[in-house]
């Protein structure tokens, strides 16, 4: 079983070299065989410089990617991804907070037949208001939509079979939500409780902004895992809740009508009934096409609709 290591670096001089060499302390004790791959995400320091210097004295076991510029966290571990040839992708940080010396603990869960295991931070070394609070928040509102029930969705330190995650394409802050994509495939999923260290170095790249964005990325996970196959159970369960409400006032109008001979065009209730039937209309509409979009969207690629976890046969 080859071991991964994909590590996104943006201005992370300070730390890189004590990383490596605990990386190297660690790693080297495994039994398996192992790469590292550092993706420099468009740093303005000497971070690639350095990991250069990594791969060209260890090209058996280092491989330095550079981005043409900052593109974000997502992107940069996407690449690694893509390059990796490993039958396990283990994600960690560049700042040391993550540690390395957790990694094998990562690999035993791994071994003992879960496709993902997850790092939880339970002594968490961050501010409490801007950090770790709206972490926890996060977290608690990301397990309920998503129903994969983690305590920390935001600690990079993870470890995955790769044929679990490499059916989808990470956009935005989606990094955090690949447990989630994994669990909706079938994946075996755990938590481990890791350590984490202060930041000795640099400044931390993230603020209270990131929570919003990863509250916006959620509706698109809870669109993608619940209804990126029939999206008419959505859009036409609303058009149709729509629709019969704007039928039921309509009924309410006539009733009064021929009952008390009220006339239904004097009020409001009339266009506001006829505006809920149209867009639950339209709504069935969009399903539809939506539905049509996701079978060309699978028959063009001939991309199935399950997911496989082994295949036993004996063909005589």
């Amino acid at each position: 079983m080859k071991v991964s290591v994909v590590i996104p670096v943006f201005n992370e001089q300070e730390t890189l070299k004590v990383l490596k060499a605990e990386l190297d302390n660690v790693l080297t004790s495994l039994r398996d065989p192992y790469e590292i791959i550092f993706v420099d995400d468009g740093s303005r320091d000497g971070s690639f410089k350095i990991l250069e210097n990594f791969a060209v004295e260890d090209p058996d076991h280092i491989t330095a990617i550079s981005l043409r510029r900052n593109f974000g966290q997502t992107p940069a571990i996407a690449a690694g991804i893509d390059h990796a040839e490993g039958d396990v992708i283990l994600l960690m940080d560049a700042d040391m907070q993550n540690d390395p010396r957790d990694i094998p603990l990562l690999l035993e869960k791994i071994e003992a037949g879960y496709d993902v295991v997850s790092g939880w931070r339970v002594d968490r070394k961050d501010k409490f208001l801007t950090r770790i609070l709206p972490s926890r928040i996060a977290n608690k509102i990301i397990s309920w939509v998503t129903g994969v029930h983690l305590h920390d969705y935001g600690c990079t330190l993870k470890a995955y079979r790769k044929d679990v995650i490499t059916g989808f394409r990470l956009y935005g802050e989606m990094h955090r939500f690949i447990p989630a994509y994994a669990g909706y495939v079938g994946a075996r999923i755990t938590e481990v409780e890791v350590k984490h260290h202060p930041r000795r170095h640099g400044k931390t790249k993230y603020g209270l902004e990131r929570t919003l964005k990863v509250i916006l990325d959620l509706f698109t996970v809870k669109f993608l895992i619940s209804y990126s196959q029939k999206p008419l159970y959505l859009f036409g369960g609303v058009g149709l809740l729509l629709f019969l409400l704007g039928g039921g006032i309509l009924l309410f109008l006539m009733v009064r009508r021929l009952g008390f001979g009220v006339s239904p065009f004097d009020s409001p209730l009339f266009p506001s009934s006829i505006m809920l039937a149209l867009m639950g209309f339209q709504s069935v509409l969009m399903g539809l096409i939506a539905e049509l979009l996701v079978r060309t969207y699978h028959e063009a690629q001939d991309k199935p609709t399950y997911t496989i976890r082994e295949v036993i046969e004996n063909r005589g």
